[in-house]
């Protein structure tokens, strides 16, 4: 795909400032897209347990958008929702991915390792079909909370023994660096500014779970709008009331993320704009843990 450099530019500005750098990082991040231009690095991507929220939340991304992600930047090898093969020549695609090696492997979804035929790419379980790809890789990026940590599919009683990413590559002996992108879904700005940095050596600062720094370095608690009523116990005491939403379920205190500011649908408005309590869905223990359920009543409210 063709590039003027006023496209260009415009994709490095908007991406600096989506990573939340600033003008500062502009001619960093440049770089970064200008090594990718050059190059086109395979993107092959994996679909385990999961809805397909991160990829839908793919879709929505701006400047680059999916399809200047995927081919301006990147050479798509296989994504099992856009890519257009289907059948043997889908999975001759992913094969020749893997024997040429030097890619971006993302991941989607948990991997069921207790019950291995309940995700499979062809007649291969995928458990294999990962291991393999990620000898293969350059960088592996664990999209999504279910890919991250194991999320709703890994949650009690976890009946196919799902597990995320980085267990089922250790398994099977593989040891590559995993990047986790958690949150379901995933952030369309957190997807694509990983995957733009993730080829780059200390390209990305990570916390102690593998999250980049830049979306994951302080908690939504710190950032809510609601912060003041929270320090003035201003809490909501039933759905749809104003004041803080912490008595409800909400999840902020534990959760990095920065929703708050970046918004989501175009920056229009995230979870507790809407009046819902956060749920905790970048934290490891989403969906895993029975003490933290997604929505909870006022224990002290009167009756």
């Amino acid at each position: 795909m063709a590039i003027t450099r006023r496209e260009f530019l415009r994709d490095a500005a908007t991406l600096a400032f989506a990573l939340g750098l600033g003008g500062p990082a502009v001619p960093r991040v440049a770089r970064a897209l200008e090594g990718l231009a050059a190059e086109r690095p395979g993107l092959l991507w994996l679909q385990g347990q999961s809805c397909s929220g991160c990829s839908v939340s793919l879709l929505n991304a701006e400047r680059p958008g999916p399809a200047e992600l995927l081919t301006r930047y990147f050479a798509l090898r296989f994504h099992p929702t856009l890519s257009a093969a289907t059948g043997p020549a889908a999975l001759e695609a992913v094969e020749k991915a893997i024997e040429a090696g030097g890619y971006l492997l993302a991941v989607e979804g948990a991997v069921p390792a207790g019950m291995p035929d309940a995700c499979t790419l062809g007649e291969e379980p995928l458990v294999e079909v990962l291991a393999r790809a990620g000898r293969g890789a350059a960088a592996v990026v664990a999209v999504g909370t279910c890919a991250s940590f194991g999320g709703i599919p890994a949650a009690p009683p976890n009946p196919t023994g799902a597990v995320p990413v980085k267990a089922a590559l250790a398994d099977r002996g593989v040891s590559a660096p995993v990047i986790h992108v958690p949150g379901c879904p995933a952030h369309p700005h957190w997807i694509v500014g990983t995957a733009v940095l993730a080829l780059r050596p200390a390209g990305l600062r990570l916390d102690d779970e593998g999250r980049p720094l830049a979306f994951f370095a302080r908690p939504v608690h710190d950032q809510c709008p609601h912060f003041a009523q929270y320090e003035r116990q201003e809490f909501a005491r039933a759905p749809g009331e104003d004041g803080c939403l912490f008595q409800l379920g909400c999840q902020g205190v534990l959760t990095p993320s920065d929703c708050p500011w970046r918004g989501w649908n175009g920056g229009a408005s995230w979870c507790v704009r809407g009046r819902a309590p956060c749920t905790g869905c970048a934290r490891p223990g989403f969906a895993r843990d029975p003490a933290y359920p997604f929505f909870r009543l006022n224990e002290a409210r009167e009756a």
